[in-house]
């Protein structure tokens, strides 16, 4: 017991609006549903938990987790209620611990419980109906603080890993959680190829209708991670562990579940690096850098491409720093930053044709090509053009020519461009050529569920306003409106210029 209150109990407790009598009784219920009737717990005991900071013995700190997860809707952890035994009790970001948002960095135990008890947690909300959301993200400079010395260290041997004995690692009734046992490399080969067909059918599709797949899949592999195999077979799991946490973020990301994405962003950064495979713990933050401009927080991107470039390590390939830089022209662009903008894309350029393919590239760049290269440049000058108008027309360049490389497959990725590119002719002052482009992308959108689509359209549809006494604009506007989901905000969007 710390003696001093547990603020973050306290204040999920207020927004449940539950009583402590209430509380108790749940627990109570919840405990025996799990497994545990031989648990009590009164009004005075859940009194101790807020205001002491007492911290229960397991399964208490798991019940108040499933609890406290479907009463907000939102996953909530037992690190969200401060009921992790060897870190900080109960404090806020603001009381002193904004260095370590969410108690990162993690050891690799930490990592692997973390993974199944949030995957755990995600997967109880699919099954209830529920949406995760009301959560905050964390900024990005303390993510960047919490995470730069580890991310720039190597991971401990698997010799000299302290075990952790935490609660997280209890008897997991009550969320999902694979079973511990041992796996061979075949099993490994599977869980790779299962990677590759979730991100071709993110690609085509959007991560709607694939998420919860993905979200089981990491939550079995969290499993699987608990059991200590060879080194060689471990990393490789840790490997399959950040691919799929990526994805799971990005899909998340993609059907608006942002906090939920940028947790998954942080699981895919520590399995990377428990992996050995720091280029990819820096594309994994690449990611919620992403996230953050495309939410209007493009300085909380840069902050978080810091740490992605320094922390990629020296192993990193010449066209994934060429990634890495035009998501950081993309934040520099949303900042009206023109002249660094040009000076990172051109960056980013060479360092793509200086790529010679004479070292195959990690399975999770194959997506990025020539086309998306050209795309991202379509879209840093389509948001500059906001700031500088003469922007648009070489926004169209780009946009025209990721559209001629793309390869099949990818119908998410051509949306975007279509969007860009009209977006792009509405500023140009050419409303003819925008509607033809804006046409296209609605014809493919029927079959997309990326969120992510519905946002860049409502920022075109902003563009059209100026234009809606030409008839035809006027008749986009409309058919724009249609195929929006209904309740969203045509005016609004919480998204960035995009």
């Amino acid at each position: 017991m710390s003696g001093q209150p547990n603020t973050r109990l306290a204040d999920l407790f207020g927004l449940a609006g539950w009583s402590k009598g209430e509380l108790a009784r749940l627990v109570n219920r919840q405990a025996a549903a799990m497994g545990h009737p031989q648990l009590a717990t009164d009004t005075s005991r859940v009194r101790r938990w807020i205001d002491m900071g007492e911290i229960p013995r397991d399964p208490v700190p798991r019940v108040l987790a499933a609890l406290f997860t479907e009463r907000l809707g939102r996953v909530v952890t037992i690190e969200d209620l401060g009921l992790v035994r060897h870190g900080r009790t109960g404090k806020r970001p603001g009381d002193g611990s904004a260095e370590h948002p969410d108690g990162v960095p993690w050891t690799p135990e930490q990592t692997a419980a973390v993974l199944t008890e949030f995957t755990g947690m995600d997967l109880m909300l699919n099954r209830r109906g529920l949406v995760g959301a009301g959560a905050a993200l964390a900024a990005g400079s303390a993510l960047s603080s919490a995470m730069h010395d580890w991310l720039h260290s190597d991971p401990a041997l698997s010799a000299d890993a302290p075990v952790i004995h935490d609660p997280l690692h209890a008897d997991p009734a009550g969320y999902d959680r694979y079973e511990a046992a041992p796996i061979g490399s075949q099993e490994i080969e599977e869980l790779e190829r299962s990677v590759e067909v979730f991100r071709a059918w993110d690609a085509a599709r959007g991560g709607g209708l694939q998420r919860k797949a993905v979200v089981g899949q990491l939550n079995e592999v969290g499993g699987m991670l608990a059991y200590r195999h060879p080194d060689h077979l471990q990393r490789r799991l840790w490997g399959v562990a950040a691919n799929l946490a990526v994805l799971a973020g990005w899909m998340s990301h993609d059907v608006g579940l942002e906090p939920t994405a940028q947790k998954y962003f942080v699981i895919a950064a520590h399995a990377a690096r428990e992996g050995g495979d720091r280029p990819r713990a820096g594309e994994a933050l690449s990611r919620a850098a992403r996230q953050m401009v495309h939410l209007g927080r493009p300085d909380d991107a840069l902050d978080l491409m810091k740490l992605a470039k320094s922390g990629s390590g020296d192993e990193v390939l010449p066209r994934t720093k060429a990634m890495l830089y035009t998501i950081e022209a993309w934040a520099q662009a949303s900042l009206g930053k023109g002249q660094a903008m040009r000076r990172t894309l051109g960056e980013a350029e060479e360092l793509f044709v200086s790529d010679k393919n004479d070292v195959p590239a990690p399975s999770w760049m194959q997506l990025f090509d020539e086309a998306d290269l050209h795309g991202m440049q379509a879209l840093a000058y389509r948001t500059l053009a906001e700031h500088e108008p003469a922007a648009a027309a070489i926004a169209q360049r780009h946009a025209k020519e990721a559209l001629k490389l793309r390869e099949k497959g990818r119908d998410r990725s051509q949306i975007f461009d279509h969007i860009s590119l009209a977006s792009a002719c509405f500023i140009a002052d050419d409303p003819e050529q925008a509607d033809r482009y804006a046409r296209l992308a609605l014809t493919s959108m029927g079959s997309n569920s990326s969120h992510r689509t519905w946002d860049r359209l409502r920022e075109m549809y902003r563009l059209t306003g100026q234009y809606s006494s030409y008839p035809k604009i006027q008749e986009l506007r409309e058919e724009i409106k249609l195929s929006l989901p209904k309740g969203l905000n045509i005016r609004g969007g919480n998204s960035a210029r995009a």
